[in-house]
Parts: C-alpha cells; structure tokens; sequence
C-alpha cells in the first residue's frame, strides 16, 4: 500500500432503537473503499472514545487503508447508553459495517478492537460476512477482567476467521500465560505480538500508534496471499 495525504469526514450511522453514533471516515486518497479497517474503541465506561483511536485510523489511512472509528452507544456524540458487559455495543458494531457496505460499496472489512473493544469486536467478527480478519490490542483475557467480558471470549476464539492479538509483555490484566493458555484451543489462523515492556494503558498512546499500525497493516496483507 503506497503512502498519501487523507482525508477525514464526519458522519451518523443509525442504529435503531434511537441510537446514533458519531462516527469519523479517514478515507486513503489513493484507493478505493473496497477494504476498510473499523476501528473500536476502549471501554466506554472509564472514558474510552473514537479520539483514542484517531492516530492508528489516520495511519492506516495515510498508508492506503481507508479507516473507521466511531464512538459506540454513551460515548462522545453518539446517543444510548453504555453497558457493562458490551453486548449491546456488539450490536453498534455490526450496525457500523452494514452502514461501511451500503454507502462504501465496502467488500472486505478488517475488525480491530482495543482494550475492551477488542472483546466486542470479537464477538461482532462471525456476524459480519464481509469481516476477513480481526486485530485485538490488548485483550482483557485475565481473570478480572473476565468478570465483565469473559462471555466475549468464545466468539473470536472459535471463530475461522484469520486473527492477531497483540498485548504488552507487562499487560495488568492479562499475563502472558493467561494469553497463551487462551489461544492455545483457538480455532483458524491465530497470531501473536508481544510488546515488550509495554503496559495495558500506555499501548493506548500516541506513542505506540506507528508500530500498531505498522502491525495491522502487515497482518492485513497476509490475508490476500
């Protein structure tokens, strides 16, 4: 994927039920829309939004692949309320690439989920026809977090679908066992990063963008070999 200037639009995709999400297109000049990463963000109830996602969908768009992020239900500008557990916000993220399709004419969508969005873009991947792989950047395997998630679990792993998970060697709510003995019955294509030294939170920053990108967008072009 060649290198290029960007372009960001805003825009509102309905979900029903009265809810609408605010959400951001960072279209790559020098291609098609054919292929869009859908970008979802940390959990909604300590204060994650679609603005922490910006520097990796600006990236991925500045390389060649068209973008997405959004702000699911009680977050930023989008209307609803926020759950708990992400089970409606799973629904937020199909609604997203329905919405990616029909007005992108989009044939192939990467999913990509960050810190509680990866669980629920996880759980969106098997409902998504047009979904052909999926990112998880630190996914809250451990056994804390699986108190709020952990019925997410069993989506993404017994999922065909081609997946990478990527997590910070210093992860506070998943160790690296805890990530190994997870994927070790996962069903398909299942890949790993480690970062090393990285905690959970500062993956999260600016200062880790260029590498996640760099990450994704190589796994995004194993899955056309």
């Amino acid at each position: 994927m060649s290198g290029g200037t960007s372009t960001r639009e805003a825009c509102t995709i309905e979900v029903g039920n009265g809810v609408n999400l605010d959400a951001r297109l960072y279209r790559a000049s020098a291609s098609s829309a054919a292929s869009v990463a859908v970008l979802v963000h940390p959990y909604t109830v300590l204060g994650g939004c679609q603005w922490l996602m910006r520097g990796i969908a600006t990236g991925l768009a500045d390389r060649g692949l068209t973008a997405l992020t959004f702000d699911m239900r009680g977050a930023g500008k989008s209307s609803g309320r926020a759950s708990l557990t992400g089970f409606p916000e799973v629904d937020d993220v199909v609604s997203v690439c329905k919405w990616i399709c029909s007005n992108l004419s989009t044939r192939r969508i990467l999913l990509i989920g960050s810190s509680a969005g990866a669980p629920i873009a996880g759980s969106a991947v098997d409902r998504v026809e047009e979904a052909v792989g999926y990112v998880g950047i630190g996914y809250p395997f451990g056994l804390t977090a699986s108190i709020l998630f952990g019925r997410h679990h069993g989506a993404i792993l017994q999922s065909p679908k081609p997946k990478l998970f990527v997590m910070g060697s210093r992860d506070g709510f998943t160790s690296v066992k805890q990530l190994e003995k997870k994927l070790k019955n996962s069903a398909g294509v299942t890949r790993t990063h480690l970062i090393e030294g990285a905690g959970h939170f500062q993956m999260e920053g600016a200062a880790f963008d260029q590498q996640m990108v760099a990450l994704i967008l190589q796994f995004f072009a194993s899955l056309s070999l």
